[in-house]
């Protein structure tokens, strides 16, 4: 069973979800892949210490500091190779972007591979299930493209503009295109 919260936020609902002492979603409402990885479990509305550490959290984030991603228990739910992608984003520096090819070399170097596909990668960012503390916002397409965002593009302006990045140099795709 899952515990969750709703967090009333700048970007609008989020929904926060725990289970035991770890955090294992956050979604912002209507996002596509909403609530994907919970495989139907049924969720309790209840606010766990964990929910009320993730929601401090965020409430810091939108203050316009930079709490620390290792200030939570994460437990988001996917295979091994989504896990690994995460985990490089986590390594990301607020206020800083990376390109999908940029965590494809890295994740071909851990895999002790020549290369790795960056369109696997964006199908790995595009699925993290805990949007915004595992900033998958600060991807950009290797063009300079605010593409793959499952919250919305407007919803990554605005995180990565509260971070400080400035924004009017990336460019929105049209819809209907990938440019990972």
């Amino acid at each position: 069973m899952y515990d969750f919260i709703n967090y009333s936020s700048p970007l609008g609902l989020l929904t926060l979800a725990g289970r035991g002492d770890s955090l294992a979603g956050l979604w912002i409402e209507g996002q596509k892949y909403f609530k994907d990885s919970l495989k139907k479990e049924p969720m309790e509305q209840n606010a766990s210490p964990i929910l009320c550490t993730a929601a401090k959290w965020l409430d810091r984030y939108f203050a316009g500091e930079k709490p620390s991603i290792t200030e939570l228990s994460l437990a988001p739910a996917g295979s091994s190779f989504r896990q690994e992608v995460w985990r490089i984003l986590c390594e990301i520096p607020s206020g800083e972007v990376t390109t999908y090819g940029e965590i494809a070399k890295k994740k071909a170097v851990r895999m002790n591979r020549q290369t790795m596909s960056a369109q696997a990668v964006g199908g790995a960012v595009s699925h993290n299930p805990i949007s915004i503390i595992i900033p998958c916002h600060r991807v950009i397409g290797s063009n300079g493209s605010l593409t793959g965002y499952a919250g919305g593009i407007d919803k990554k302006i605005t995180l990565l503009e509260l971070e400080g990045v400035d924004t009017h140099s990336f460019r929105i795709p049209p819809k209907n295109s990938c440019s990972i």
